[in-house]
């Protein structure tokens, strides 16, 4: 499980790793906000109304869920089950919240955190993507701010300063649990 707050680079690193290590499956999220450009239901998101959401929630559908920037972020209990049934390990990009109930949920799952080198980094990085408003990445950035206290909460914290150095450092530690399984 990768966690970290948004604009971090959990979704670059996920993909360097994922070529490195191309056994890994992504779970693919739940998310009640509209796609972006170039994405694709089932593939980047599976895009729930909002009403659809709730009503998987309420059936206990989801293995953690979160409210992040306004709209409603979760994985769904049947993308985990059906990759590791087929033997597959599996790998969630999520928010702290969702993390903390994997945590609940999975005490045995691999938890890392992912930071920035620094918030104006992380600033810089969310203006940089151009896909949020001044206020969404004023938002972003306060959530930041609390989710960067949580880091300690993770035994495994990899610092997105170099992406290169990053992937690798990921590897080295998705790798060495894999090996340990």
């Amino acid at each position: 499980m990768i966690t970290g707050p948004s604009g971090v680079g959990k979704g670059t690193l996920i993909r360097g790793l994922r070529e490195r290590l191309p056994q890994l499956e992504l779970a693919v999220s739940a998310t009640t906000r509209p796609p972006r450009a170039g994405e694709r239901d089932g593939v980047d998101y599976h895009f729930l109304t909002p009403e659809e959401f709730d009503r998987r929630l309420g059936a206990g559908e989801f293995l953690e869920h979160a409210t992040y920037a306004g709209n409603r972020y979760g994985t769904l209990r049947e993308e985990v089950a059906r990759r590791t049934a087929a033997g597959a390990p599996v790998v969630l990009e999520i928010e702290v919240q969702g993390a903390r109930q994997v945590r609940e949920a999975m005490p045995e799952a691999l938890m890392v955190f992912i930071a920035p080198p620094s918030l104006q980094a992380l600033r810089s990085r969310l203006v940089g993507r151009g896909t949020d408003s001044p206020a969404q990445v004023r938002s972003r950035l306060r959530t930041a701010e609390r989710e960067l206290r949580a880091r300690d909460e993770f035994a495994r914290v990899v610092v997105n300063d170099r992406l290169e150095q990053a992937v690798d450092e990921l590897t080295g530690i998705v790798g060495q649990a894999l090996a340990d399984r």
